[in-house]
């Protein structure tokens, strides 16, 4: 049985607004309209009414797209259903105790991304395996492309990182976006992996000898949590050939962490015991200097959690490691996508195009 967490804290007077501006970065980030976000939040009375407002929020842009997509105004149809995918995606960001509301906003966040893929970028290739699903997209034009697979962390899922998709594939490179255990569309049906270096090798299994696919130029970016995803992937899997952690925790301690962060751990590994189990086990004090391929790790000098110790300790105990810092980048970086997105997207692909020519 699943524990239930203490989430009074949902209920604190200052929480609301608080969360609503913590998040508004990310969220523009990941394309919402800060407009639109703003009048969204500005109806809420309490933080419990933050899921069903942004479903709500999410079934209205559907709407939208299904009166075009009947119309026959394809771009616009999937436009509308990709906004309505990001509005989806952001309902589940709370540790809600209203479980089942959650798994139908990732639903609905998959199935808007769904048909926002059939109108905007037909070729897409959903495939799916042992603890992942997500949606392989390749550039335009033909030859065997290098292959960057796209981590979200632990409240988010493929559908956040829509921008880190599109900057990889303008440069050439084939993108996997991509659900893990306790992710997404698998968050109601799976608790988070600590070895998730086991996932993303069945990922590479199932798309290296894909059409488009040059399985042998594979990088991998990962994001929040999904940084330290990437990096014990980094460690432990000979065939990724670059690396990128964004704002990814290098260890974390569980007595310091905030109540939104163990709360929702709690929920997603199905007990505050085995939350607490995963998080002793999200330390790379000693995998480090395994990272010996070509690393990235991007900071926002804002990015300040308690209980975590960020990945820029990473860069002094990492053989190849290189540290992009923005001082005024926040977690995620969503206040800051020109400082360092472009530059992230280039580095992957040069470090990937470079195998090629070794």
């Amino acid at each position: 049985m699943t524990d239930v967490p203490d989430l009074s804290f949902l209920d604190h007077p200052g929480l609301l607004p608080a969360f609503v501006e913590e998040n508004r970065p990310r969220a523009t980030g990941a394309g919402l309209d800060p407009h639109e976000y703003a009048r969204v939040t500005a109806a809420l009375c309490s933080t419990r009414e933050w899921p069903e407002t942004f479903r709500a929020a999410g079934r209205r842009h559907r709407a939208a797209a299904d009166r075009a997509a009947a119309e026959g105004r394809s771009v616009s149809a999937g436009e509308a259903y990709r906004t309505a995918a990001r509005w989806f995606h952001f309902a589940g960001l709370l540790p809600h105790p209203d479980r089942v509301a959650a798994a139908l906003a990732a639903t609905g966040a998959d199935e808007a991304m769904h048909r926002a893929l059939a109108h905007l970028d037909p070729a897409a290739e959903r495939v799916e395996g042992k603890s992942f699903a997500g949606w392989l997209r390749r550039p335009v034009g033909a030859g065997r492309r290098p292959l960057v697979i796209v981590v979200p962390g632990m409240d988010s899922g493929k559908e956040e990182f829509h921008a880190v998709a599109e900057a990889l594939l303008a440069r050439g490179v084939a993108v996997f976006a991509m659900d893990g255990p306790g992710q997404g569309v698998l968050a109601a049906t799976s608790a988070p992996e600590p070895d998730y270096h086991r996932v993303v090798g069945r990922v590479i299994d199932a798309l290296a000898a894909r059409d488009g696919v040059d399985g042998d130029r594979v990088g991998v970016i990962g994001l929040s949590l999904g940084g330290y995803y990437a990096a014990i992937t980094a460690a432990h899997e000979p065939r990724i050939r670059a690396t990128a952690v964004v704002s990814g925790p290098y260890r974390l301690d569980w007595d310091a962490l905030v109540p939104f962060v163990t709360a929702t751990l709690t929920q997603r590994c199905g007990s505050a015991d085995a939350a607490r189990a995963f998080v002793r086990r999200v330390d790379l004090t000693d995998l480090a200097p395994d990272l010996t391929g070509p690393l990235l790790v991007v900071e926002g000098g804002e990015d300040r959690i308690p209980g975590v110790t960020t990945a820029e300790a990473l860069v002094r105990r990492a053989p190849r490691a290189e540290l992009l810092l923005v001082p005024h980048g926040n977690h995620l970086l969503g206040n800051a996508l020109a400082d360092w997105l472009p530059a992230t997207a280039d580095w992957l692909t040069a470090r990937l195009s470079a195998r090629s020519a070794g």
